[in-house]
């Protein structure tokens, strides 16, 4: 019998960060994408959570300053391993940190208190569940005393810049999602402060001026999403 090497997600779900990349890709791309999302690895991936974790954790201190976070980065590669995949994966979270550690100088984001980032609950749309897990809250408080709030979500891919595209429609999906959600405080969504921030070359992007209508249009992808998802191929010679 062979090794299994994938786990069916029968229910379709997809994260913002999928939904954004899906959002600005081609349709051979987008194929691979709801793949990807409905067949999952059991093999161990190289993940980012470190890193992530790190310049949230940073971000949130006032600490991100190129020394502390090219720090970081050392201490991550010099970290006690077990076996070669831990060490590529400390490698791949330290350039990761190291990488912002030289664009972290030149990022200015916009004036508000910074909280620890949440997972929000799952959201379904049109019966696609959608996760969002920013990694910083962003509150402030305007001159007529209104809360506003937002959230910060982290991409990097290495040698890359972020898609502007891509960018902008996790924006929008941040900004949109967040409308979703009741703030106890009744602080109300504020594109400015809904945030896509490139670790890579340290430009953020905050939610368009269309974020509604993007975020509309992410919806009815989402059906159809739902709609193909029965009919996914899973990946050549994958084992179920």
């Amino acid at each position: 019998m062979d090794k299994k090497t994938h786990v069916v997600v029968n229910e379709p779900e997809i994260s913002v960060r999928y939904l954004a990349d899906y959002m600005a890709a081609s349709e051979r791309r987008r194929r691979t994408i709801v793949e990807g999302c409905k067949y999952r690895p059991l093999a161990r991936l190289l993940q980012h959570k470190e890193a992530r974790i790190s310049i949230a954790r940073a971000i949130h201190k006032g600490e991100a300053t190129p020394q502390a976070m090219k720090e970081r980065a050392d201490n991550i590669r010099a970290k006690m391993t077990t076996d070669d995949f831990d060490a590529l994966t400390n490698e791949a979270n330290a350039d990761y940190v190291q990488r912002f550690s030289e664009v972290v100088a030149g990022i200015e984001l916009p004036v508000a208190e910074i909280l620890r980032g949440r997972a929000f609950p799952v959201i379904k749309i049109h019966k696609v569940k959608v996760t969002f897990s920013p990694n910083l809250l962003l509150r402030r408080l305007t001159k007529t005393n209104k809360l506003k709030r937002g959230a910060l979500m982290l991409r990097y891919a290495k040698g890359k810049p972020l898609d502007v595209v891509v960018g902008a429609f996790q924006s929008a999906a941040i900004f949109g999602l967040l409308r979703e959600f009741d703030d106890e405080d009744g602080a109300e969504p504020e594109k400015g402060l809904c945030i896509t921030l490139d670790a890579h070359s340290g430009t953020w992007h905050p939610a368009p001026g269309a974020s509604v209508s993007m975020f509309a249009n992410m919806k009815a992808a989402c059906q159809s999403i739902g709609e193909r998802w029965p009919n996914v191929p899973p990946p050549d010679g994958a084992a179920l």
